[in-house]
């Protein structure tokens, strides 16, 4: 890989944000799950389903996951690399994963039931920052550290688990595995070249994550407002409409020779 001061800085960057968020989780006291996370706004009952658009807007993750795989595996139509082909395709198989998963929990709201909520999403997370690493960094250093960063996250959501049952409940793991990647992406997207002819599917798909944690956050505020959907099912409208934007940018693009 060339180096260039760009990129110098790039790994400066990377590495003081992977030490200072160690740090931060290591200093941070134990953090439980909280149980009103479970609470949520929009309770609404329709043909018998409880929570019932919080459930069904689950249903994008999955059309978009199937979609993705269709395109990758069956037309072979996506531009990807072909060297971590298994990468892109985890990335929709969580897709698929996180409809399950995150229908399920919202069908039943609590800790055991978002344990499979969590579980997939740690997948995806994982595979994607794979990806980005492989395009934007290094093919062979992203292909490596596929399985220890899958491994990572779903540790962090058995550590999880296992704690809260034990009663003493700790989400740091977590938290470092959902956000850390977040943080250090757009850092790989200033810094370094792609191997493809544009990464915007990338930055929309960051904007769509960082507006459905903002949906999350307000879920009843929104809900209040709009009176039809809550903050929590347009946060899985906009997480499932990034990913879909991703995998047009994957169709449209070109790799760069």
């Amino acid at each position: 890989m060339k180096s260039t001061k760009k990129q110098n800085i790039g790994f400066i960057f990377i590495f003081l944000i992977i030490v200072f968020a160690l740090i931060a989780v290591l200093i941070q006291e134990p953090i439980p799950q909280d149980l009103s996370y479970h609470l949520f706004k929009d309770t609404r009952v329709f043909w018998g389903v409880k929570n019932f658009f919080n459930v069904l807007s689950n249903v994008l993750f999955l059309v978009v996951g199937a979609v993705g795989l269709y395109k990758i595996i069956v037309l072979n139509r996506l531009a990807v690399l072909n060297d971590i082909k298994l990468t892109y395709i985890l990335i929709f198989l969580g897709s698929v994963l996180i409809s399950l998963g995150s229908g399920y929990y919202h069908l039943w709201p609590d800790n055991n039931s978002l344990f499979w909520d969590r579980l997939p999403m740690t997948v995806t997370f994982m595979a994607l920052f794979s990806v980005v690493i492989s395009e934007f960094i290094s093919v062979r250093f992203g292909k490596v550290l596929l399985f220890p960063l899958i491994v990572i996250g779903l540790l962090s959501v058995y550590y999880w688990y296992f704690s809260e049952n034990q009663g003493a409940g700790d989400l740091r793991l977590y938290v470092l595995v959902q956000f850390l990647p977040m943080l250090l992406m757009p850092i790989i997207l200033i810094c370094f070249e792609s191997s493809f002819s544009t990464n915007r599917g990338y930055w929309i798909l960051f904007i769509a994550y960082a507006f459905a944690k903002l949906f999350e956050i307000y879920d009843a505020e929104i809900y209040s407002m709009l009176e039809v959907l809550s903050g929590h099912s347009l946060k899985h409208i906009s997480s499932a409409v990034g990913l879909y934007s991703l995998l047009v940018f994957y169709e449209k693009r070109q790799l760069i020779e």
